[in-house]
């Protein structure tokens, strides 16, 4: 039975209670819309890339299905000081190729991870220091109190210093730039599975590792997992309904139905702390992508305005995402900031919207181009073809450039940054305010600040309080800064929050597992019976 998108904050949607693991062999065949962009775990700060290879590396620590956090590859930690963290690391722990797990490998990946070329640098936001006090003891020292410091750290998987030196794979690869090494098609994590074959964008094998640390207490019965990327909507429902794959995700929400119908199939659905959004470019001097020439109207707040209120959200809701979203004034999910009931969203009013437009000088409009990937969020190019359409009510002309992710990443993420509208989704990986901020919001900066803040939106006060929400502690006042963060945001209607997307997963009636609500499958839960 289908639960509803706003049942629970936060919770696992379980189907039915974790089996006990059998002894036969269970195959697990499973599809998604679209494939992983590498197997290098700091390439791509992107939930399906960073989901399925946390299933092959591990971090210091982990996620359970309810995302709390638990001991992983650090079986312990404390503060020895304010501004000093200290991690246990587990013994006995050993690659998949059978190397030995030390603190020498949480430094060179330390270092990796902020290395020219990673996505993953503010996983060490604020670590001035990293101490090796023995094998098995490592410190994180930071420029301020920091009460998040691993919070991200489930998706900052530990490499192998000795393989990755071994097969020239010291630098992280970069997916916009195009650059690959050995870690681009190989891998060699601790997790619970390790990848035996993979054919980007065809198929991807997986088996369980024997020779796991926690395979005494492990939670599934699978002996091979394969992983087919299929980006047709219909094709992967039809595979589901066939018998041909076991799982796969995102359900159309027009078939939900359909599923949900058959004797042997189900639906998971459950609220997903993922925000959709669209953003324009503010920093160039001149749109790259407009009939306006010698400005940027995205200067203008007064435009930025009126695309804000030309967008029918209900409409979207309704519509296009058939009531699996939640429509949003924030650029976070609700259920990770205690104040966003105080946040309204404002109206849609497209006669507001043309006189905004005339105020700023645009009477008849303009004409941009705005970036949408079709194959990486729930019904994205939909989305952004009623974007279009709104927009054109007002008398914007939006020529619509709709890609496969793997070719939109390419052109809209930093360093190219070759966009000027565009539609993007985020979930904080720490599940906090400052994820958002720091990444999306702050003004973009050469140690990371603001890496995924396209369109070059800058607040001086905004800033200013991401920096001290870091080190925060005290959790009254770290709130009241947030919300004077977003506050700030709106005043400048700096981007155009559109909904939280719902999650929407499609299973045979023979699979039990557990639905995260970050929207990342865990092998670890899956059970074939």
């Amino acid at each position: 039975m289908r639960k509803t998108l706003m049942a629970a904050a936060m919770a696992a949607v379980v189907a039915g209670a974790f089996a006990a693991p059998a002894a036969e062999a269970k195959t697990f065949r499973w599809a998604f819309q679209g494939d992983a962009q590498s197997l290098d775990p700091y390439s791509l700060n992107e939930t399906f890339t960073l989901g399925l290879l946390g299933n092959v590396y591990e971090g210091l620590i982990r996620r359970d299905e309810n995302l709390q956090i638990q001991p992983a590859l650090a079986e312990s930690w404390e503060i020895v000081e304010p501004t000093r963290w200290r991690f246990h690391l587990r013994k006995g722990v050993k690659f998949h190729n059978g190397n030995d797990f030390t603190a020498d490998d949480v430094l060179f990946s330390a270092a990796r991870v902020r290395a020219e070329g990673s996505d993953l640098k503010t996983r060490l936001a604020g670590v001035v220091d990293i101490v090796k006090v023995d094998d098995h003891t490592v410190e994180f020292v930071t420029d301020a109190p920091n009460p998040i410091l691993h919070y991200e750290w489930a998706t900052w998987g530990i490499m192998d210093k000795e393989w990755s030196e071994a097969n020239d794979a010291t630098a992280p690869t970069d997916v916009t730039a195009g650059k690959e090494n050995f870690a681009t098609r190989n891998s060699n994590g601790t997790g619970p599975f390790m990848v035996t074959s993979r054919e980007t964008g065809v198929k991807t094998v997986l088996k369980p590792f024997d020779g796991w640390w926690d395979a005494a207490n492990k939670k599934h019965n699978l002996t091979e997992v394969v992983f087919t990327p299929i980006s047709s909507d219909s094709t992967r429902v039809a595979a589901l309904l066939s018998g041909e794959i076991d799982m796969m995700y995102p359900v159309p929400v027009q078939d939900m139905n359909r599923l949900e119908s058959d004797p042997n199939t189900n639906v998971l659905s459950g609220p997903e702390l993922r925000t959709i959004f669209l953003g324009m470019d503010q920093e160039y001097d001149e749109l790259l992508y407009s009939s306006v020439k010698g400005k940027n109207p995205f200067k203008d707040v007064k435009v930025r305005e009126a695309f804000y209120r030309a967008i029918d959200i209900e409409a979207i809701h309704k519509k296009i995402m058939r009531g699996l979203s939640a429509p949003t004034s924030l650029m976070i999910s609700p259920f990770l900031f205690s104040r966003s009931d105080e946040f309204k969203r404002p109206g849609y009013d497209p006669e507001k919207s043309r006189k905004l437009l005339a105020d700023a000088g645009y009477p008849n409009g303009f004409e941009v181009t705005m970036d949408c990937p079709n194959d990486r969020y729930v019904n994205d190019e939909k989305i952004c073809q009623a974007v279009v359409a709104m927009l054109a009510k007002v008398g914007v002309k939006v020529d619509l450039l709709a890609q496969p992710k793997a070719q939109y990443f390419a052109k809209v993420l930093r360093p190219k940054r070759d966009t000027s509208f565009y539609l993007l989704g985020w979930t904080p990986g720490s599940f906090d305010s400052w994820n958002v901020l720091y990444n999306i919001i702050a003004t973009p900066a050469e140690d990371g600040r603001g890496k995924f803040n396209l369109g070059g939106y800058s607040n001086p006060k905004i800033d200013e309080f991401t920096t001290k929400i870091l080190s925060e502690t005290d959790a009254t006042k770290r709130d009241a800064m947030i919300f004077e963060a977003y506050s700030l945001l709106d005043q400048d209607w700096g981007y155009i929050p559109l909904h939280q997307q719902g999650l929407a997963w499609g299973t045979r009636k023979n699979v039990d597992l557990a639905q995260r609500a970050d929207n990342q499958f865990m092998l670890y839960y899956v059970n074939v019976n």
